[in-house]
């Protein structure tokens, strides 16, 4: 069952809930550190191997969808916001044990991972609203609604995981 017009206005005020609560409290969790746990220094790989089985799925997706294939296109889509989900409390956990890694680089470079970081960072505050308000339009049958905003929030989500991968490998020999 669909939900209705009336049902989906509900899902606004939790769609701003989560777009406002999601940032404000990693921001907190990032003062927050576990006394007595050891550093999880094993856990970088594994978020950002996460971030690229995102990009995929979302590319996969794309392709599944301009297919015909809608029922696959919806499976990998949420199988996506899972892996965000996945890759959001791996990477608070990590902040939580373990003290933020400098970039060591110098010149162009460090120019370089500065910007795909402040981008990365700044864009993955900005599509969390788009990723809720492009799923509740589809799963409430407002695909032509769904399919304006998701030219948008497409290419983002998708700079948002690709430019993860980029900043961890860019900053990894540092850990």
């Amino acid at each position: 069952m669909q939900p209705s017009k009336v049902d989906t206005k509900k899902y606004n005020v939790w769609i701003w809930i989560f777009s406002i609560g999601i940032p404000v409290t990693i921001a907190v969790l990032f003062s927050v550190k576990i006394p007595g746990v050891e550093r999880l220094g094993f856990l970088p790989p594994i978020y950002a191997t996460i971030n690229g089985i995102t990009a995929i799925l979302l590319i996969t997706a794309v392709y599944q969808i301009r297919k015909g294939n809608r029922k696959t296109h919806e499976r990998l889509m949420k199988t996506a916001i899972g892996c965000s989900v996945l890759f959001l409390i791996l990477y608070m956990t990590y902040h939580m044990t373990s003290d933020s890694t400098i970039y060591g680089g110098e010149g162009i470079l460090k120019h370089i991972y500065y910007f795909i970081l402040l981008t990365h960072i700044l864009l993955s505050i900005v599509i969390i609203p788009f990723v809720l308000i492009t799923y509740i339009r589809a799963i409430s049958g407002q695909f032509y609604k769904h399919r304006k905003i998701a030219r948008f929030t497409y290419p983002l989500w998708l700079y948002v995981a690709i430019s993860g991968v980029i900043v961890y490998l860019m900053i990894s020999p540092y850990y």
